[in-house]
């Protein structure tokens, strides 16, 4: 066990007791990831899936888990949502 980290069953138990948080992400695989105020452009000569699949690898490094996704009228596109624990310090932090 790491020092100073809470055994498995605890984090399960603060997580349980805190809820969780969300994040919608639109997605247009042609190049644009947009969330939150921040937009994303592949850069030329990255592939399309290899651009979406780095943004979500980011997001998981974060405790990001994709939760669901609604492909959109327009082709191409589609809005992620994705959730992770939310602690007692991230909800203490906010207010």
């Amino acid at each position: 066990m790491e020092c100073g980290r809470p055994p498995f069953s605890a984090n399960v138990k603060e997580i349980a007791l805190n809820g969780f948080e969300y994040k919608v992400v639109y997605v247009d695989f042609r190049g644009r990831i947009s969330s939150e105020g921040a937009e994303y452009i592949r850069q030329g000569g990255e592939h399309r899936t290899g651009f979406v699949r780095g943004y979500l690898d980011k997001l998981g490094e974060d405790g990001w888990e994709l939760t669901g996704v609604l492909p959109l009228h327009r082709p191409e596109s589609s809005y992620f949502v994705l959730k992770r624990g939310r602690t007692a310090a991230a909800k203490a932090s906010e207010g």
